[in-house]
């Protein structure tokens, strides 16, 4: 079959063996590029692993299926209330610490496979992770719809974000950088960023710039949601201690149900598939990972989510 893996940092198109064994095969029908992807690729991760946590698919038997790629053991405690990032003998990520979903057919643990509903376009459906990761993002973050909030970037996870808020009637802020990702807030019913300070301010960048920014703009006692990820060492000004502000970082996502950040990401495509329109600026076939990467990586370009079209829906 075909997949993409990562040669000497860059991606590559390998004929892999389809998989077999334990766990539920799945075809892939779309896929995509996350920023993390980009980050690890330039690092020299993923060894000979098939890259891609970011994917949905049909089974054998016929469902159709997003796939929640985090798994822990699911016998000790931070599996047990849901929390399996935190795993005690340690957690896996599809697509960074075992084969993902950048390939025709992957295996799946039957307890991973989110079942979506009829209606929900499959081929739009690889965003169910990233709106996962934004629902924990909020979740972490405590926001109430009473908080004045703040959203610092308009990439991918910015605009996931801000789905999840429109999506629980929260009204929010964003500051976009470019004129699309403007045009995909406004989509989205987001308002470009104002003055003054703010209740919540949720860092969707990670560097240290944004960092700086959230500081700025949060209120004394308000709390800043990193969801960005950090891939450097990044100081911390003193004025953050001076406003007493709450720093609270979200990775990953929720795994257990009736609070399953994947089943509300799910339950909020399906609602509102406008979100796809928003993000989902460029389609390609698995042969064309080149270009795809390349554009996944030039946001200045009109990029915000770049989606595989691997298979048929």
């Amino acid at each position: 079959m075909k997949a993409i893996k990562v040669i000497d940092k860059q991606p590559v198109l390998v004929d892999a063996p389809i998989p077999k064994g334990d766990g539920v095969r799945v075809k892939v029908v779309s896929s995509s590029i996350c920023g993390s992807d980009l980050h690890m690729m330039a690092m020299g991760y993923f060894g000979d692993l098939i890259i891609g946590h970011e994917f949905a698919g049909i089974t054998d038997d016929g469902r159709s299926v997003a796939i929640e790629p985090l798994q822990g053991c699911g016998q000790c405690g931070f599996c047990d209330e849901g929390y399996s990032l935190h795993c005690e003998q340690g957690f896996s990520l599809m697509g960074v610490m075992a084969d993902g979903g950048m390939a025709e057919y992957v295996s799946v643990p039957a307890d991973k496979l989110i079942e979506l509903p009829s209606g929900l376009d499959i081929n739009t459906a690889s965003l169910i992770e990233p709106l996962a990761v934004a629902v924990h993002g909020v979740e972490r973050a405590r926001v109430r719809e009473s908080d004045r909030i703040l959203i610092i970037g308009a990439g991918p996870i910015g605009l996931a974000i801000g789905a999840v808020l429109r999506g629980r009637a929260i009204p929010y802020d964003i500051s976009a950088r470019y004129p699309h990702q403007q045009q995909a807030a406004e989509a989205l019913k987001g308002h470009l960023a104002a003055d003054g300070h703010y209740d919540v301010v949720i860092d969707a960048i990670g560097t240290a710039s944004s960092l700086q920014q959230a500081i700025q703009h949060v209120k004394p006692m308000g709390r800043i949601g990193m969801v960005g990820m950090f891939w450097e060492p990044t100081e911390i000004e003193p004025g953050f201690w001076r406003k007493e502000a709450e720093l609270l970082p979200a990775v990953g996502y929720y795994c257990k149900s009736p609070r399953r950040s994947f089943e509300e990401a799910r339950n909020l495509l399906h609602r509102c598939p406008e979100i796809a329109r928003a993000l989902i600026t460029h389609r390609y076939p698995l042969e064309g990972f080149k270009e795809a990467f390349e554009t996944a990586s030039n946001r200045a370009a009109g990029a915000i989510k770049v989606v595989f079209e691997v298979g048929k829906g």
